[in-house]
C-alpha cells in the first residue's frame, strides 16, 4: 500500500432518525465526528451512501486522502455500498476501516485489528462476504444485553441514560483511534487504544 493511496473509512449503521441514537449505530456516531474534524459535509453518492472527502494527519498534502462514508443500505447490506466505493476511489482493501459496534467488548472499551471473523454481526458479513476478511476493524464495545432481552432488540435501543453520559467521550476516542491507525500504522494504534 502507497502512502498515496487513499483510505476508505465506513462507519457502520442503519439510515434514518429512528435510528440514529441507536447502540448498533455508533459507527454512523463516529463517522459524524471524523467528518467534522475534517471540516467536511456529507453528500450522496451513487454507491449508495453519504461520504466525505478529505485529509488526515498533517495538515496540506502530506496528510492521508481519506472518505468517510455512511452506507444507506442498512446494515447487513453494507457490503454493497463498501465495495461499490472501494471501486469508485480506488482502495487498496488492506485501507478500509470498519466501525461497528461489538456485544463481546465491555461498553466504550475499543479493539482495533485487521482480519477475522465476523462474530455474527451481520454488517461485517455483509462486507467480508463481498471483500474478503482483510479489512481493518474498530470495535466500539456496547456489552451484553441484561437479563433475557435478545441481541437484536439490544442493538436497536438507544444508549441508556448512564451510557450516555459518557458516549461523546467514547465516541471521541474512537476517532482519535481511526486517525492513528491511518496516520501511525495498527501496532501504534493498538498499544494506544486497546482496551
Amino acid at each position: 500500500m502507497a502512502d498515496a493511496d487513499p483510505w476508505l473509512v465506513v462507519g457502520l449503521g442503519n439510515p434514518g432518525p429512528e435510528y440514529a441514537r441507536n447502540r448498533h449505530n455508533v459507527g454512523f456516531m463516529v463517522a459524524d465526528l471524523l467528518a467534522e474534524r475534517m471540516g467536511g459535509r456529507f453528500k450522496a453518492h451513487k454507491a449508495r451512501a453519504q461520504v466525505v472527502e478529505g485529509r488526515c494527519g498533517a495538515p496540506g498534502p502530506s496528510g492521508r486522502r481519506v472518505v468517510v462514508a455512511k452506507p444507506l443500505s442498512f446494515m447487513n447490506l453494507s457490503g454493497g455500498p463498501t465495495t461499490a466505493l472501494r471501486d469508485f476511489y480506488k482502495v487498496p482493501v488492506g485501507n478500509i476501516v470498519a466501525i461497528h459496534d461489538e456485544l463481546d467488548i465491555d461498553y466504550g472499551a475499543l479493539r482495533l485489528k485487521l482480519g477475522g471473523g465476523d462474530n455474527g454481526h451481520n454488517g461485517l458479513k455483509s462486507i467480508t462476504k463481498s471483500l474478503g476478511a482483510e479489512y481493518h476493524r474498530v470495535r466500539f464495545g456496547i456489552g451484553r444485553p441484561p437479563g433475557r432481552m435478545q441481541v437484536a432488540d439490544f442493538v436497536l435501543k438507544d444508549f441508556s441514560a448512564a451510557e450516555r453520559r459518557e458516549l461523546d467521550y467514547f465516541v471521541d476516542r474512537a476517532a482519535d483511534a481511526v486517525e492513528t491507525l491511518i496516520v501511525d500504522g495498527l501496532e501504534r494504534a493498538q498499544t494506544t487504544y486497546n482496551s
